[in-house]
């Protein structure tokens, strides 16, 4: 590697933290309260949820794979869960039963994709429907309410003044960048997106580590749809419309390719926050929500672009 290629990929990787560091000075100096401690809270709060989804995303991402169901996995566990409580589960294995729900979803996804050779984009595709209905069949499209009191507890209290989703946020963060990072299910993640055939000839059981990558992002997805409908009260069949594009944007943003073979835990954590803040902001200056959407659809479309351009300037240089 050159220094010129040195230099590019270090801007790479701290491009996401100098982009939030320029938000952040902005609405700083452009808004009263975006600075205030409750308003800071808020930010870490709705980017728990996005950030756990979006970490799961970032393995299928990286595996050179996409997950569109994530969205409608979120509302079908949290409605799972809820149910199980209603039916007087114990919390704790109400959670459990969420979960798993979506660790199944992902499971389905992964074998499917692996077993019959189809896109992933056509099978989430297929699952975000299979989801979102199953939400809504199973709760009649009414939301879930009358939950345990305990049941509060993982999305709305506090430890050390810290929401409780901020600090699960970063558990999972720092559990989900040591996977991907030093373990060799991490390097057989980032191998296959690189060249999926090239990683099969070597050795590696690509079908299985596919699956897994897809497992893991449902469970993260199931996981973050209970925590969601802790924070809100309610299971409710129609949360989490749009995830996906946030959770997509979020990884992204943090400098994941669409091409697979690059992507790292902590650049879709600062995606998250990148967004959650510009939202935040958009609020504080009294924006319409409508354009927010514009606004990430755009980011997307950009960075994208500027990963293809890298990536065909270094194809140009090598040859």
């Amino acid at each position: 590697m050159n220094l010129q290629e040195l230099r590019e990929s270090i801007l790479d990787r701290i491009a996401p933290f100098l982009a939030l560091l320029v938000l952040g000075g902005t609405l700083a100096f452009t808004t009263k309260n975006f600075l205030s401690t409750d308003n800071l809270l808020n930010i870490s709060l709705q980017t728990a949820v996005i950030a756990i989804i979006a970490i799961g995303e970032t393995f299928v991402i990286i595996a050179a794979g996409i997950d569109l169901a994530v969205g409608s996995v979120v509302a079908l566990s949290g409605v799972v869960a809820c149910m199980a409580m209603t039916h007087h589960l114990a919390v704790p294995l109400a959670v459990l039963i969420g979960v798993a729900m979506g660790g199944f979803c992902g499971l389905f996804n992964g074998a499917i994709t692996t077993k019959f050779r189809m896109p992933p984009f056509i099978v989430t595709l297929g699952m975000m429907g299979i989801g979102r209905g199953g939400a809504l069949v199973l709760t009649d499209g009414t939301p879930i309410y009358d939950l345990p009191e305990s049941f509060d507890w993982l999305g709305k209290a506090r430890l050390a003044g810290v929401p409780v989703p901020a600090l699960l946020m970063v558990v999972i963060a720092i559990a989900a960048s040591i996977l991907l990072k030093y373990t060799r299910f991490g390097r057989q993640v980032y191998a296959i997106g690189g060249n999926a055939e090239a990683a099969r000839l070597s050795g590696i059981p690509t079908a299985r580590s596919l699956t897994l990558v897809f497992m893991l992002c449902g469970a993260l997805s199931g996981f973050a749809g209970v925590m969601h409908a802790s924070r809100i009260g309610i299971g409710s069949p129609t949360e989490g419309q749009m995830y996906e594009l946030d959770a997509i944007a979020a990884a992204v943003i943090g400098g994941a390719s669409l091409f697979g073979g690059e992507g790292t835990v902590l650049g879709t954590v600062l995606g998250a926050f990148l967004m959650s803040i510009l939202r935040n902001g958009c609020n504080l200056l009294g924006l319409k929500v409508y354009w927010q959407q514009v606004t990430i659809g755009a980011i997307i479309i950009l960075a994208v672009m500027y990963d293809h351009l890298r990536r065909r300037k270094a194809r140009t240089v090598s040859t």
